[in-house]
Formats: C-alpha cells, sequence, structure tokens
C-alpha cells in the first residue's frame, strides 16, 4: 500500500482565536492525514523533530537537507525494526535514542540549556496494549533519557522519576551515563546567552569541557523554544507505543518540566484507540491534556485522528498564559488502524510518516502539499 496523505488547513476565527495574540499572524493548522477508506497497513510509524518558527528564509538549502536526512534515518531505522516483525516500543526507543544522539533536535546531545548552564533532559514512553508507561526528569548524565523511561516502566512500580534519584535508577540498571559536557553544543549555548540577555539575567561559566565550534553550527533555526522528538508507531500484532523526550526550552530555571515527560500531556497510547506525541510549549499542552484529549475526542466522540488532532490544538491555541502569550505547537498521531494525523499552530513542524508497502513522507513546512 502506498502511504496517502492529505494536508488540511483550518484557519483560526471566532472571539477566542481573536485573544490568542501569537507573534505569528494568521494561526494556521497543517495537517496529515491518511484516507479512511485505505486498508490498514501491517505497522506503520510516524515521528517529529519539533514545531516551531521554522521558516523557508530560516533554513539554507544545506541545512534543511540535513533536516530531512535526519528524518528519513528515523523512517529508515523505525520501519527497519517494524517490517522485521519488531514490537512498537522497539521502535520508538530506537528511533528516539538515535535522535537524542543527533545535535540537529533539542533532546540528549543538542539539548537546550538551563539558565543556570546545564542541560536536564526529560522523556516518556508508553503501551499502548497495557497502557503501561515510564517517564524521567531532569536528568544530566543518563546519555539516552527514553531507555531510563522504558527501564522505570518495566522494572520499577513507578511511572515518573525525577532528579538525581532517576538518575540513580538509571545507573542501577546500567544504562550509559556521560559526563555533562557529552550533551553540549555551541549553537545551544549562543542560544542560552541571546535568552539571558534579553532577559536581563546573568550568564552562568561556559561548562567544562566545552569548546568552541565552528560557525557552521551557528546557521539553524530560532527553534530554541522548541526541538522535541517523539514517535508513535504501530506494530505488526497490533500493538501501539509513543515516545517522546527534550531538552525543555532555553533559560528554563527552578526545575521547570514541562509535557514531554507527563502521561496524558506529552505521551500516550492505547491500542485500538491511538497513541499521541507533542511538541511544543507545554505548560499549555500540560493544561489542555492534550495527548489523552485526542485519544478520548477519538474514543467517545468517534472522532478521526485529524479532526481530534486540529481540535486539541486548537484548544491549546485559543489559551493564554499570564504574561498574554498564546499556546502553540503541534501533535503527530497514529489511530488504532494506523493512520497518520497530525496538526499544527507554527510556520513548521519536523514530520515523517511511513507504512508498510508505502513511501515515506517527510515534512518541514506548515504549507507543504
Amino acid at each position: 500500500m502506498q502511504a496517502e496523505v492529505k494536508k488540511c488547513r483550518l484557519e483560526a476565527s471566532g472571539p477566542l482565536w481573536r485573544t490568542a495574540t501569537l507573534a505569528l499572524t494568521a494561526l494556521t493548522f497543517s495537517a496529515c492525514a491518511s484516507l479512511e477508506t485505505q486498508p490498514a497497513p501491517r505497522w506503520s510509524i510516524v515521528v517529529h523533530g519539533g514545531a516551531g518558527v521554522i521558516e523557508r528564509a530560516n533554513l539554507t538549502p544545506e541545512l534543511e537537507a540535513q533536516y530531512r536526512a535526519a528524518m528519513q534515518r528515523a523512517l529508515d531505522t523505525g520501519g527497519g525494526i517494524l517490517e522485521r516483525g519488531g514490537s512498537s516500543l522497539d521502535a520508538v526507543e530506537a528511533v528516539i535514542r538515535e535522535m537524542e544522539d543527533d545535535p540537529l533536535f533539542n533532546a540528549g546531545r543538542g539539548a537546550v540549556f538551563t539558565a543556570e548552564g546545564t542541560n536536564e533532559l526529560d522523556a516518556s514512553i508508553m503501551d499502548g496494549r497495557t497502557r503501561a508507561a515510564g517517564a524521567v526528569a531532569g536528568l544530566t548524565r543518563t546519555r539516552h533519557p527514553i531507555s531510563a523511561a522504558r527501564a522505570v516502566m518495566e522494572r520499577s512500580r513507578h511511572v515518573m522519576l525525577i532528579g538525581e534519584g532517576a538518575e540513580a535508577f538509571a545507573r542501577a540498571q546500567n544504562l550509559e551515563a556521560v559526563d555533562p559536557s557529552y550533551f553540549f553544543t555551541e549553537r545551544r549555548w549562543r542560544q542560552l546567552e541571546e535568552n539571558l540577555r534579553r532577559n536581563n539575567l546573568p550568564i552562568p561559566p561556559r561548562p567544562a569541557g566545552a569548546t568552541p565550534a565552528p560557525r557552521a553550527e551557528l546557521d539553524y533555526p530560532d527553534d530554541h523554544q522548541f526541538g522535541t522528538v517523539g514517535v508513535v508507531a504501530l506494530d505488526a500484532q497490533g500493538n501501539i507505543a509513543a515516545g517522546t523526550s527534550t531538552g525543555g526550552t532555553t533559560g528554563k530555571r527552578w526545575g521547570r518540566v514541562g509535557d514531554a515527560p507527563i502521561i496524558g500531556a506529552g505521551t500516550y497510547a492505547q491500542n485500538g484507540i491511538c497513541g499521541v506525541s507533542a511538541t511544543g510549549t507545554g505548560e499549555f499542552f500540560i493544561r489542555v491534556g492534550v495527548a489523552r484529549d485526542i485519544c478520548a475526542r477519538m474514543e467517545f466522540n468517534g472522532e478521526s485522528a485529524q479532526a481530534a488532532a486540529a481540535a486539541a490544538i486548537a484548544e491549546v491555541g485559543a489559551m493564554l498564559n499570564n504574561q498574554g502569550e498564546a499556546g502553540d505547537g503541534g501533535v503527530i498521531v497514529l489511530d488504532g488502524r494506523g493512520q497518520v494525523a497530525w496538526a499544527m499552530n507554527t510556520p513548521g513542524m519536523y514530520r515523517a510518516a511511513l507504512a508498510a508497502g508505502g513511501e515515506p513522507v517527510v515534512q518541514i513546512f506548515a504549507d507543504e502539499e
């Protein structure tokens, strides 16, 4: 089956939207939805690399090619596991581990910095077959937070571990630990410096072991508020899994945690219904409970994955925080039959999808067909 993709645009309107003052002009949702009439694939996978101010003017042809190649590698990795009969959990973990090692993304190596000049990493994973879940927050030494999250799910009685306790647990599970300098990239450090200057906050000392990078590493889009990575997969046994990993937001303070490690906000999976991974300003996604809300809309209201995704993102975009900023971001969704949907209210979201026997779809900008 060739992967069928249809793009939908929903223009924001109505009184709630008039109160939402995003820096972007008109809030526009770009959606990718499989046709409901297509036969269910044996397996399916959808990946995101973050949503945000990602515009053609900000991406050189070389950098755009790097992002598209990275998203294709993610499909190759996950699709290869699923094609060989591997589990959706294995596919989700393997793809996210790969993206956590890729400095293009705000997860693992390449994560953004806190105001104190450290990297604090969050991740979650959920098994749609049993609705078991695991999450970690505030990791500073574990190389692959997504593997720590899976270990919490499978080898502990808990769902979420944070900080030094999560690190101790990861060490006890023999997960790879690295020096904090492993996560450093010049691009993210410069973004931190700019953020702190704008907010009249002191710039911390440069991390030990950090070395200057070539100028080329700095020529990235202004995506430092976003960049979370996420994967949702359906395997040949009909099991859905979802996972999300992030470094959070640049200049975050006081141990801030966003939606990525929160089950029901940034990640959710339920066999026969849907799997979701979200990216964006996490505070809004927590308030809406985006990931669970999408699945509930599908389960109880009979909405399609596309309709549910668009409705949840509309709700995020209609909310304001106490600084008058509106919610922004995006989601990827698989329904119980492996059909793909995605929605965003940002100019772009790194995203890709592949189904058994189909052709890969890789997109970046919101207006891509």
